[in-house]
């Protein structure tokens, strides 16, 4: 028999659940808490459950946990990396970032990738799953519980498009935000998409106070189409219209990520185009000097060239800022420390 992802059930769905094994209200209370607020890994941690129930739990349910399976400390900054294994053989990345208003965590919302950005090491090798909600959620309480620290803020961008797994996307952001678990707030959790307009405006309608991030990473269509596949299918111009009606329907305005790209996107033609695009919507840019992927091809452009386009687009009056790059002496780019550690490269 298949036991059933109890850590998947949101608060009301596992008291019901308990209920319908013909106990009362307040013990899937106890088993919510034991689950979503003190990390529990196995049914046997649940001292004032009695043993009878602890053993049909164990019979008919399991405890979805993910298992460390590297942990990269960066030296240049306060940042760490994790790699966790899940339990059918897959590997999926976490980050760890500290900041003077907190800790934040980077969530991947997929094993692998399938939209195909061609800068980033998610990608290769393609979409081999979704998460489940327990194995997003479970890379947050992994992190805690390894490093006793809490987590403040959450952000879906590692590896996967989030809006490609959305049933599960957007139950993990209830989750994450209620009282009863982690109790983050909304409005410090962040989610990226590479531009999937249906799910931008079915996001609209949700009633989610998070803030979205659009990965533009080009300044026309054609540019994007360059970079990002889902560009043919997604038009520019309807991209920035779903983003328009999200801040519309929310009143949060849209970020707008930017992977600045050696001789690909750093060009006076560019800060022309982004001044276009960004002028009109008052919306903030987030500049991301890339992350070198070996088997990309695609180049840093240094400090000062990135400064430049920055103080361009600031004199066009641009909201704008370089995001400190974070982690890059610790395979900084999403999904290479999975790749290193399934080819066997990882240090023991």
């Amino acid at each position: 028999m298949t036991k059933k992802d109890i850590v998947s059930y949101d608060h009301e769905e596992l008291i019901q659940e308990i209920k319908d094994l013909g106990e009362r209200d307040y013990r899937g209370k106890q088993i919510y808490a034991w689950l979503h607020k003190r990390g529990a890994r196995s049914f046997a941690e649940m001292t004032d459950i009695s043993k009878s129930l602890r053993d049909r739990l164990e019979e008919e349910y399991e405890i979805a946990a993910l298992d460390m399976a590297a942990r990269q400390i960066s030296k240049t900054d306060p940042t760490e990396k994790f790699l966790f294994g899940l339990s059918d053989g897959n590997q999926v990345e976490s980050v760890l970032m500290r900041h003077p208003y907190g800790s934040s965590v980077c969530v991947s919302s997929q094993v692998g990738c399938r939209m195909g950005c061609r800068f980033c090491a998610s990608a290769i090798g393609g979409l081999v799953r979704d998460l489940t909600v327990s194995e997003m959620l479970g890379q947050v309480y992994q992190i805690q519980k390894i490093t006793g620290e809490r987590v403040s803020h959450i952000v879906v961008m590692g590896t996967g498009e989030p809006l490609d797994n959305y049933d599960n996307f957007v139950k993990f952001i209830h989750m994450a935000s209620d009282k009863h678990g982690l109790n983050i707030s909304q409005r410090n959790i962040t989610a990226s998409t590479c531009g999937i307009v249906p799910g931008i405006r079915r996001l609209a309608e949700e009633g989610l106070q998070i803030t979205l991030a659009l990965s533009l990473h080009g300044s026309s269509q054609e540019k994007r189409k360059s970079l990002m596949p889902v560009a043919a299918r997604y038009d520019l111009e309807e991209v920035l219209e779903a983003c328009d009606y999200y801040f519309e329907k929310t009143g949060r305005r849209v970020t707008f990520e930017y992977s600045l790209i050696a001789g690909a996107n750093d060009s006076d033609e560019d800060v022309k185009g982004l001044t276009a695009i960004l002028k009109p919507r008052k919306f903030h840019l987030n500049l991301i000097p890339v992350n070198p992927v070996k088997e990309r091809g695609f180049q840093n452009p240094g400090s000062k060239k990135a400064q430049e386009f920055e103080n361009k687009l600031e004199k066009n009056g641009i909201n704008v800022t370089i995001r400190r790059e974070r982690g890059a002496d610790i395979d900084g780019a999403c999904g290479q420390l999975r790749r290193r550690y399934a080819s066997g490269k990882e240090e023991k």
